[in-house]
């Protein structure tokens, strides 16, 4: 037993990779895998892929016997799949099988594949003891990737190294684009209304944007490829270049529900509301299971309710009815992904513009509980719209202050960043026109010129906060530091 645990311990295999299970959104990630089965999604071993995933999957939700059918189908889909290569591409569902066995109590089966994956590895020996097949890092990569969004660095190392050994090939060369794309900062995309369309195209491209247009080299068919970078396109003003990448994808893959989505995505970005729905409408009829689609279509149905309310006069009915449709879309996505905070905090905004402030509250709290800290992109959206939540729904502005300056302080040049900085300018100048004595009030804009980098404008608002709170103790600390900073 020691010794057949050590031989496990030595395998490349999902049941090493510490993946962990509280990582996971494991129902929302079965549906997720089961539709990519279901519409043949992805490249050349993507399904096969599909099926092993899904297995590990079902291990955890404590099915083992479903999953080892899956990973036999996944053996199968990556025999037809690969024919005389497939050999290095089962070494990992070899040593999924092996663990399985192992938990099962089935140690002669176990001790079967892992002698399989040695065999392998006896056939196709790699440079040393430490390199892996590049076909171990792309299937290593491809899972970091699908299992939760906190593992996206560790996918971008894995497809790098196995482009290092693999160049031109092209599953790694998508799967490092998709890595790239999803980790870089959304931030510009935000922005990019306040950037002249010169600045924008002058800017050099990001490195998702760039591995995009590599992996397009290596498959130029491939129509979700090209509705990525439309997006990223977006981004520099390039417009004509992304109209007619958009074009052919929809021609090329016109089905396939992730380049309707992206498409859709392009198109409420420019403001075309009514032709992102429609599009979001027809994915959602191919994998009416996607929290993202049903999310997208809630952003869109916000953006038509704020639309109407800049009418003059404009329809309460209107602004009421796109509200609730928000509400629901919303409401599918959370139920589908419970982890999905963005579409939560989203969804308790609205619950409390219909001041139904518990919903509201119990969202926002059952948001707080699975924040990553790790994650401080999606920490400050939560802050910034919990802070939106008493600032205008409620009027409990201290606890506003709290939210918007936690905000501010995680990440003080993003997009949320400068938010939380305006609304707390916004509060102290209002308070200071009010009571020009405020100490609290010069405090706030101390705070935030700090965050902002001018450290002698947020000395002098401490010198004033303290001319009117000469006891304060933290008014006088932050002051002191401050001194000793410019000297």
């Amino acid at each position: 037993m020691s010794a057949l645990s050590s031989r496990l311990q030595q395998l490349q295999s999902r049941f090493t990779w510490d993946l962990k299970k509280d990582h996971m959104d494991l129902e929302s990630l079965s549906t997720r895998l089961q539709d990519h089965i279901e519409l043949k999604l992805g490249q050349q071993g993507a399904v096969a892929r599909s099926y092993s995933f899904l297995a590990y999957v079902r291990y955890l939700q404590g099915r083992p016997e479903e999953a080892e059918s899956l990973l036999s189908q996944s053996e199968e889909k990556t025999r037809e799949s690969y024919n005389e290569d497939s050999e290095r591409h089962l070494i990992v569902i070899y040593g999924d099988l092996a663990w399985l066995k192992y938990h099962t109590g089935d140690y002669m089966q176990s001790q079967t594949y892992c002698q399989r994956v040695q065999d392998i590895l006896l056939k196709y020996p790699t440079g040393s003891a430490t390199d892996l097949h590049p076909e171990v890092y792309g299937e290593k990569g491809w899972s970091y990737l699908k299992f939760s969004r906190s593992y996206y660095p560790k996918a971008v190392d894995c497809f790098r190294k196995a482009l290092e050994l693999q160049p031109d090939d092209s599953e790694w060369n998508a799967g490092f684009a998709i890595a790239l794309y999803r980790t870089e900062s959304i931030s510009f995309q935000k922005n990019v209304k306040q950037i002249g369309s010169e600045t924008s195209q002058e800017l050099e491209e990001s490195p998702g944007t760039k591995q995009l247009r590599r992996a397009l080299e290596v498959s130029p068919d491939d129509a979700v490829l090209m509705s990525m970078l439309v997006l990223k396109l977006v981004s520099y003003q390039k417009h004509h270049e992304a109209k007619s990448l958009l074009e052919r994808a929809l021609k090329l893959d016109p089905d396939n529900p992730h380049v309707t989505r992206y498409i859709a995505k392009y198109f409420r970005i420019q403001g075309d509301n009514d032709q992102s729905i429609e599009l979001l409408k027809e994915a959602l009829k191919k994998t009416s299971h996607s929290a993202f689609i049903h999310h997208q279509l809630a952003v869109c149905y916000s953006n038509n309710k704020r639309a109407e309310r800049t009418k003059i006069p404009y329809n309460n009915q209107k602004v009421k009815q796109w509200r609730r449709l928000a509400i629901d879309h919303l409401e599918k996505a959370v139920e589908l992904k419970g982890s999905f905070v963005l579409a939560m905090v989203t969804l308790a905004l609205l619950y409390g513009e219909e001041k139904n402030f518990s919903r509201a509250e119990e969202l926002f709290q059952q948001s707080s509980q699975i924040l990553t800290v790790s994650e401080k992109g999606i920490c400050q959206v939560f802050h910034q719209r919990y802070g939106d939540f008493y600032h205008y729904h409620t009027k409990k502005e201290d606890k506003a202050i709290d939210q918007y300056t936690q905000g501010l302080l995680l990440i003080p040049t993003a997009h949320e960043g400068k938010y939380c900085a305006k609304r707390l300018k916004q509060i102290a100048d209002r308070r200071l026109s009010r009571d020009e004595d405020d100490g609290q009030a010069y405090a706030l804009l101390g705070l935030v010129a700090k965050a902002e980098g001018d450290r002698k404008a947020a000395a002098e608002f401490y010198e004033k906060a303290l001319d009117c709170d000469e006891s304060n103790d933290s008014y006088l600390s932050e002051l002191c530091e401050l001194r000793i900073d410019l000297q």
